[in-house]
């Protein structure tokens, strides 16, 4: 949903906030969830939580490598989320508020750990070496090329085709251009296509 659909959309929200059972809650969009919550409601805040918590985890592990840094960042995300009320108005996915949030906050949290240190000189040597022969599963292939690819087009291939953002919710999150973020994808797929373990997962 674009910024203008959404605009549209935000006097008929305002109109059905009030309170609501959990099941009710659960049904309601995001954008319904963020009206209720500016209007006090905490159980929509919670509903708010459950349903992006997993993805907020999964980005944070991406940048830390850390499972319990990730929960950390997690409840981080969150508590400034929170101080965004009332007054919060969602333009956008919610995802591409919380991206910037979660990578800014995974940079700061494995600069202060010692684990990241070594883990970061391992990540390089992988990223520099070949994929062990034991590795013989297309999806375990994957993983290492994907490993292999500069971090930006990565972190642009991942939020295109797992998180299944669009074009222009990347470029919101990741706070660059258009051009740009069609650039690192083109790049990030090309590599993919010309190397001979991934190549027929990526062929046009």
């Amino acid at each position: 949903m674009d910024q203008n659909a959404i605009q549209a959309l935000w006097p008929q929200v305002q109109a059905n906030v009030g309170k609501h059972t959990k099941h009710q809650l659960e049904a309601l969009s995001d954008l319904e969830l963020i009206a209720n919550i500016n209007e006090g409601d905490e159980a929509a805040f919670e509903v708010l939580y459950h349903r992006h918590k997993d993805w907020v985890v999964n980005l944070a592990y991406r940048w830390t490598g850390s499972r319990d840094l990730a929960l950390d960042i997690l409840q981080e995300a969150f508590f400034y989320f929170s101080k965004k009320f009332p007054g919060f108005r969602l333009t956008a996915k919610l995802q591409t508020f919380f991206y910037p949030v979660v990578r800014n906050l995974s940079i700061a949290s494995r600069r202060k750990s010692e684990r990241y240190q070594s883990n970061e000189e391992e990540q390089q040597s992988m990223e520099q070496s070949a994929i062990p022969a034991h590795v013989t599963d297309e999806g375990e292939q994957l993983q290492w090329v994907l490993r292999m690819l500069p971090e930006e087009q990565r972190e642009v291939l991942l939020l295109r085709f797992v998180d299944e953002l669009s074009l222009a919710e990347i470029s919101e999150a990741m706070e660059i251009p258009l051009g740009t973020v069609k650039s690192r994808l083109h790049n990030a797929l090309e590599t993919l296509r010309q190397d001979v373990r991934t190549k027929k997962m990526f062929e046009e």
